[in-house]
C-alpha cells in the first residue's frame, strides 16, 4: 500500500530472469497471502517444484486463504485424482480450460480437433489482489533451474499497483467463462473419503519434508531472493502500462482483432519503436508477412535483433523446421538473428557465477521484447502462429528504462557467449558464428551441435510442416 500510494496512477514492474529467484518469489508471495491466491497455468508438473507449490497452496488454504487453480487441460488431463483431492478442500477450487471429454487418451484430438487445438497458454499468479507474477514460466523443475535434464532460460515480471486488478479481472473472465469446467464435474470411480484426504495430507507433508532437505532448497536459501522480506525492498520500475490478453472465447476461433487477440497489440508496440527492436522468442516462425515487416523496419533505420532456439536447444523440432524457411531472408534483409546454444548448464552457470542444479542441456523459453532501450513487453507470447491464432496469451507493455537498457547492453556484449550469430557466406549460404572458450570466433557451416540425422530430418520436414499449427 505505501508503494502504490507513492506512485498514483502507475504500476510497478520487476523483471525476473533467474530461475531460482522466480521460484523463491512465488513461494514467498504464496506464504504471505492473507485472503486469496489465483493461479493460472498451461503446465504444472508433479515434480519437486510443482509439488512444493501444491503443498504451499494447501497450507495457505488451511490458514483461511481462498485458492483458485485454473489449468489448461492439455497437461492436466490424467491428473484428475490429485486435482480432485485438492478441490475437495473447502477453500480450494480447481477448474480446467477447454477440457477433453476422454480424460486418459485425449481422443478429442481425432473427434473434435478444431476445438481442442485451442489451448490456454496464459501464466499468472495473483495474491491478495496486491501482487501478480506473469510471463513465460510454467510450474515445473525445468522452469526454475531445478532440473538435471534441461534448464529453460526464462522470463517473468512481478507487478504491483493497478495492473494487478486488470490481471485479476482477466482471471475472473476465464474462471467464469463457458470454456472452463470444475474438475469436480468429471466422474470418479470412488468418492473422496476423509481417509483419502488424510492420506493426501500426509503425502503432502512428507513431500514438504523431503523438499526442504533437497539440494535445491539450500540453493533457494542461499539466493538473494531469500533475503527479500518486503515489497519495499524490490526494485520496481514505475510506469504507465498496457496489459494485453486473448479472450477465453478464442476457443471458438474467429477473426483476429485488437479487441480479441494479443498479437495485433504487440505489433502496435513494434510500430512505435524508432531505434531498436529486441525479440526473444523460443519458438519463432515469423511467416512471410512478418518477415517482410522486420526487414522493412531495418530499412527504416531500426536495429532489429532476434534470439531464438537453435535446432540443438529447441525442444520442438517441428517448430525449427518452420522457422528455418525464413532465416536466409531475415539475415539478407539486415535482421540480426541469433540462435541459443544448447550448452551444458554447468558451463553457463559458472560463467554467470550462479549456484544451480547441473542440467545436461540448456534451452531458451523466455518470451520478451525490448523497444528503444526503454520499453519492455513481457508475457507468454511466442512469435508463431500457435500463439497468434490458437492459444490464449497474456503480456504487459511497460516502461523500464534501466532494465531495458541493461538487457540490450547484455545482449550486445554477451550474446556470443550463449548463442550463434547467423550470417551468409560469399555464396549466400548460412553460417553460424560463435566464440570458443578462449574468446576466438568459430564458424560452422551447418546446424551446430546436431547429428546428420537431426539435420536431415528437419530439412525434410521444413517444406511439409503446417505453419499455422506451429
Amino acid at each position: 500500500a505505501p508503494l502504490t500510494a507513492a506512485h498514483p496512477g502507475e504500476s510497478g514492474f520487476n523483471v525476473i530472469s533467474d530461475g531460482v529467484e522466480a521460484f523463491g518469489v512465488r513461494l514467498r508471495v504464496v506464504n504471505m497471502a492473507q485472503r486469496s491466491i489465483d493461479a493460472q497455468y498451461y503446465i504444472w508438473h508433479n515434480d519437486l517444484t510443482g509439488n512444493a507449490m501444491y503443498s504451499n497452496l494447501l497450507a495457505a488454504a488451511d490458514r483461511g486463504v481462498r485458492v483458485r487453480i485454473l489449468l489448461d487441460d492439455l497437461d492436466a488431463s490424467g491428473k484428475d485424482d490429485m486435482l480432485q483431492k485438492l478441490d475437495a478442500h473447502p477453500r480450494i477450487e480447481v477448474r480446467l480450460y477447454n477440457p477433453f471429454s476422454n480424460r486418459s487418451f485425449k481422443t478429442d484430438f481425432i473427434t473434435d480437433t478444431e476445438r481442442v487445438n485451442h489451448r490456454m497458454h496464459t501464466k499468472t499468479l495473483t495474491v491478495d489482489n496486491q501482487v501478480t507474477i506473469f510471463g513465460g514460466r510454467n510450474i515445473g523443475d525445468e522452469y526454475f533451474a531445478a532440473s538435471e535434464e534441461v534448464g529453460f532460460s526464462d522470463m517473468d515480471a512481478m507487478a504491483v499497483g493497478p495492473i494487478v486488478n486488470e490481471v485479476s479481472d482477466q482471471f475472473d473472465l476465464f474462471w467464469n467463462s463457458e470454456w472452463v469446467y470444475p474438475v469436480s464435474a468429471f466422474p470418479r470411480d470412488q468418492p473422496i473419503t476423509e481417509q483419502d484426504m488424510q492420506a493426501f495430507r500426509e503425502q503432502a507433508g512428507q513431500f514438504t519434508v523431503e523438499a526442504q532437505a533437497s539440494e535445491y532448497a539450500q540453493i533457494i536459501l542461499d539466493s538473494e531472493a531469500s533475503d527479500t522480506y518486503s515489497m519495499a525492498q524490490v526494485g520496481f520500475s514505475w510506469s504507465d502500462w498496457f496489459l494485453a490478453y486473448d479472450l477465453p472465447s478464442n476457443a471458438e476461433g474467429g477473426e483476429i482483432t485488437a479487441e480479441t487477440h494479443l498479437a495485433p497489440r504487440l505489433i502496435q508496440g513494434m510500430d512505435m519503436a524508432t531505434t531498436e527492436i529486441l525479440i526473444v522468442s523460443p519458438y519463432f516462425v515469423p511467416g512471410e508477412k512478418f518477415t517482410r515487416y522486420l526487414i522493412d523496419r531495418v530499412a527504416d533505420g531500426v536495429k532489429v535483433k532476434v534470439l531464438t532456439n537453435s535446432l540443438a536447444s529447441n525442444d520442438v523440432g517441428m517448430v525449427h523446421a518452420g522457422y528455418m524457411r525464413y532465416r536466409e531472408d531475415l539475415v539478407a534483409g539486415g535482421v540480426e538473428v541469433y540462435e541459443f546454444r544448447a550448452l551444458h548448464n554447468i558451463e553457463l552457470e559458472e560463467e554467470l557465477g550462479r549456484n544451480k542444479i547441473d542440467s545436461q542441456k540448456a534451452s531458451l523459453h523466455a518470451k520478451f521484447f525490448g523497444f528503444d532501450h526503454r520499453y519492455l513487453f513481457v508475457g507468454s507470447f511466442n512469435l508463431d502462429a500457435r500463439s497468434a491464432i490458437w492459444n490464449t496469451e497474456l503480456g504487459a507493455y511497460f516502461a523500464a528504462p534501466k532494465q531495458a537498457s541493461e538487457m540490450s547492453a547484455v545482449f550486445d556484449e554477451g550474446i556470443m557467449q550463449f548463442a550463434y550469430r547467423l550470417s551468409l557466406d560469399e555464396d549466400g549460404e548460412l553460417i553460424w558464428i560463435t566464440l570458443d572458450e578462449n574468446g576466438q570466433e568459430v564458424t560452422v557451416d551447418h546446424e551446430p551441435d546436431t547429428s546428420f540425422w537431426q539435420r536431415f530430418n528437419t530439412r525434410i520436414l521444413s517444406p511439409l510442416v503446417p505453419e499455422k499449427q506451429l
